[in-house]
Order: C-alpha cells, then structure tokens, then sequence
C-alpha cells in the first residue's frame, strides 16, 4: 500500500487533521488506525507555535509530512504530524488509535491488556508506539514510520479540542464517528 508523502501535508492543519482519520499509523511495525486527531496553528494561542520559533518546537517549523515530538506535563511523549509550508509552525495530534498491529509490544510498553486503552490518548499513543524524542523531526514517509492513507472516507465526528485552556471553542477535534477507541466522547 501506499504510503502518505509530505506533499499530502501541505494543506492547512483542519484539512490535515480531518484526512488523518483512518489512515494507518505504524512506528517499527506497531501502531493502528488514527480514529482521533486534533489540529493546531501558529495562528491561534492553544499552538505551540504561536510564541514563535523556540528549541523545544523547532521541528514544528519544519517541512511538512515530518513528526513534531514534545513531552507534555514532563512525562508523555506527543506525536504530531507537521503541516502546511515550512516555517508556518502548524500541526495535528494524534490523539488514538484504533490498535491493530503490533498489540504486544504495545501491551508491554502500557502495562496493561486492554486494547480500548491502549492508544486511547496522546500520551497512550505515545507509549505503545515506542515514540521519544529520539523521533522528533523524522520524515514519517520513511522508517521507522509508515503512515497510509484511510482505504474509504470515514464518517467524522467533530468537537472543540480538549485538554487546553486557550482556543477552546475551536471546534478542531476529529474523530472515527463511533469508535470505541477515542480518548473522549464527542457531544
């Protein structure tokens, strides 16, 4: 199959974010499809772009189709996928996955056996997949990454972003319409 190339992340990060649902996501063979996602820009304050340039988002000014890596609240590891032009700061979170390849490595990395938690949140995706900052700036066309795009058009379901205190209105949170794999409940 076909593999999703950084041309595919040029557009703005909603048009991202909503392409992203159901596309498979695999880091070294382990991963599954994305069922959540939420879209940042440099435009709006939620953005870790919107201060600017800095060492700890330098990769999310760099060219699209490559992973913006970040560890929030000092212990999860954050996969976001770098979108529009270089140097425009902008992005979408992988929030779930639907796992679907490589479930004991993923079971082993989380400490846990239940498959709805296993990538059920950014710091879960982050955990099962194995992502450090060791993949921050990475090309995701290229190993350790496979990213493929969605085989159909999935039915979305729509909803402001959650656990941010800026720009909560913003109703750029994507998801897998009744998937039992996303981090919350759209309303």
């Amino acid at each position: 199959m076909q593999c999703l190339t950084p041309f595919d992340f040029s557009a703005p990060a909603v048009d991202v974010a909503r392409a992203l649902i159901g596309a498979l996501l695999l880091v070294d063979g382990v991963g599954g499809r994305i069922v959540e996602t939420e879209a940042y820009d440099a435009t709006e304050p939620a953005s870790h772009g919107f201060s600017g340039l800095s060492a700890r988002n330098a990769s999310l000014f760099g060219p699209p189709g490559h992973a913006y890596v970040y560890r929030s609240y000092g212990i999860h590891w954050c996969l976001n996928v770098v979108c529009r032009e270089a140097g425009h700061g902008a992005g979408v979170l992988i929030r779930a996955l639907e796992p679907t390849d490589g479930l004991d490595a993923m079971r082993l990395r989380r400490g846990l056996d239940d498959e709805r938690l296993l990538c059920s949140g950014p710091g879960r995706v982050g955990q099962a997949l194995g992502i450090t900052r060791a993949h921050d700036g990475l090309p995701l066309d290229r190993a350790p990454f496979s990213l493929q795009p969605a085989p159909v058009a999935p039915r979305l379901a729509v909803g402001v972003r959650i656990g941010i205190s800026k720009a909560v209105d913003m109703p750029w949170r994507f998801g897998l319409h009744g998937s039992r794999h996303v981090s919350r409940r759209f309303a």
